[in-house]
């Protein structure tokens, strides 16, 4: 294999996906048949200044240029040859946030992430003024917040751009946005696979007294759909990921996609009636539906996939991170007891434990809370660990209580849509590192949504992974051939994933202590009053 991969290097048909996380840049190299062949990654953070999450221009460019020169790097030793033609590009980055750029280039205002919250006043208002949840995440919000806010940069917007938006334009030339990553700015059309037109005309009238020079429209990106034409790398943006002088410009470009639609593609959960969970120091579940609910509710986002079909998002601030750091606090006492555990072996034996616990976890209760959680009106960070004297304090059931945790505010919002709004859930795929340890997190996310799990074996190399299967979907997509049947046939074809059904009395133990977990809440909220 690996001679035809060299040859596919140097013939220049290998695909390149790069996509921006919140705490790593990745790039991944893909063969024809979509197989990753080289990787790079770049890691860097963002930055709270100004009362602001951003990131400067500076390390978006300098992360974006060591991201894929540590891509070659592996090209050339793995491979013996330079990198110097591409097949395909695709760029993806962490959905919504905030950047406005003038006439001549220039960002008006600091890059303001998915991450901040400021514009939660200004979402609730555009949410009433739309009838649409308006997520304070998104780029509309943002804009809504900036101009209550009178901020005069606003007057002087000529072009309203996300992070992987930027970053095609930086390569491309194109302005350009792929509609899952678009539904992330504003809502969508799921008829038009385009901003929707009324929604845009009631955001114009409801900004009238700002006088502002444009429509909102006139400087949002042009929304793609995959296996669009989203422009080519120009000599400028070859310059830019590599400035050896190495790469050749002229591959074919997919439009830029969000994190959110490139789970849904590595994960093959593009069809109706699927989704997946990807579940991290956040996590989030994507259910893509057959028709649209009912009513708003503020714990559902809805976004879609990357062909424009609606999908019911529920997305929690929090997930592992505090479980995370009750394993570090076991390792601390292994390490204090003399036992060298690695990490890895840790974690397995601390969650397979957690099996022999009660299904209802001994009626112990954890919350995850390391920040605020919109689904469970938590405003701050207050992690707890509450029992009755009554309860079964056992190692087994502590653990269980804390995986269980990681997907407590979840279940909130999924059950609206499985159990309030009847939405039908045939199969989701869970991927992240909660799920490494064979059935046990797997199991419990099954419990908490009453539906069958599957987690691949081969979990190809995400988000950036999952950019880089588009990109090759843009230049091999024949006539009339959906994103959902390319999937089927060309990437994920024989290839394997446990898939797990629900156990009926994990189902019971689950439901039970989510009785507990959503009764309980008041006292999070109480310590998020009196605990400084």
């Amino acid at each position: 294999m690996a001679n035809d991969w060299k040859k596919c290097i140097e013939e220049g048909r290998a695909a390149l996906g790069i996509e921006f996380g919140s705490t790593r840049i990745k790039a991944v190299l893909a063969d024809e048949k979509n197989v990753p062949i080289a990787s790079g990654a770049h890691d860097w953070e963002n930055r709270f200044e100004g009362g602001i999450w951003t990131y400067t221009l500076e390390d978006i460019r300098e992360g974006l240029q060591d991201c894929y020169a540590k891509l070659a790097a592996d090209v050339k030793e793995k491979y013996g040859v330079p990198l110097k033609k591409l097949g395909a590009v695709g760029i993806s980055g962490m959905m919504h946030g905030y950047m406005a750029f003038d006439k001549a280039g220039n960002l008006l205002a600091p890059f303001r992430t998915w991450r901040n919250n400021i514009a939660e006043k200004a979402a609730d208002e555009l949410t009433e003024i739309l009838g649409y949840h308006i997520p304070a995440r998104w780029s509309a919000a943002h804009l809504y917040q900036a101009l209550e806010a009178g901020e005069a940069h606003v007057k002087n917007i000529d072009f309203l751009a996300t992070l992987a938006v930027y970053v095609h334009y930086l390569l491309t030339g194109k302005k350009v946005v792929g509609v899952g990553e678009a539904s992330g700015m504003f809502p969508i059309d799921t008829k038009t696979r385009d901003f929707d037109e009324a929604l845009l005309q009631k955001f114009d009238k409801a900004v009238e007294k700002y006088k502002l020079p444009y429509k909102f429209k006139d400087i949002l990106p042009q929304v793609l759909v995959a296996g669009d034409d989203a422009g080519c790398l120009t000599e400028e943006g070859a310059r830019l990921l590599d400035p050896t002088g190495v790469l050749q410009a002229g591959a074919p470009c997919c439009p830029p996609e969000g994190d959110a639609g490139t789970g849904m593609v590595a994960t093959n959960s593009v069809k109706k009636r699927t989704g997946n969970v990807s579940a991290g120091t956040s996590v989030f579940a994507m259910i893509v539906l057959e028709k649209e609910l009912s009513k708003v509710y503020p714990e559902i986002d809805l976004v879609t996939t990357p062909v424009g079909d609606l999908v019911g998002m529920v997305h929690c601030n929090n997930c592992t991170s505090d479980l995370n750091a009750w394993v570090n606090l076991f390792g601390e006492f292994a390490q204090l007891a003399g036992a060298d555990i690695p990490k890895s072996k840790l974690y397995e034996l601390l969650y397979t434990a957690s099996l022999e616990g009660d299904k209802d976890c001994g009626g112990l209760l954890a919350y995850n809370c390391v920040s605020g959680e919109n689904i469970t009106q938590i405003d701050a960070g207050r992690p707890l660990f509450v029992r009755t004297p009554e309860n079964k304090f056992s190692l087994a059931n502590f653990m269980r209580a804390h995986l269980y945790s990681a997907f407590g505010a979840l279940k909130a919002g999924c059950d609206i849509m499985l159990k309030t709004e009847k939405v039908k859930l045939d199969s989701i795929t869970g991927h992240g590192g909660i799920f490494k340890t064979e059935k046990v997190a797997q199991s419990y996310l099954a419990a908490a949504i009453d539906a069958p799990v599957t987690v691949m074996k081969t979990a190809g190399e995400g988000g950036a992974w999952g950019i880089a299967v588009l990109a090759n979907y843009r230049v091999q997509k024949k006539a009339g051939e959906t994103l959902e049947e390319y999937l089927d046939k060309k990437v994920f074809a024989g290839q394997e994933g446990a898939t797990l059904a629900p156990d009926a009395q994990d189902v019971e133990g689950f439901e039970r202590f989510a009785a507990r977990y959503g009764k309980a809440l008041p006292v999070v909220r109480k310590a998020v009053e009196c605990i400084d």
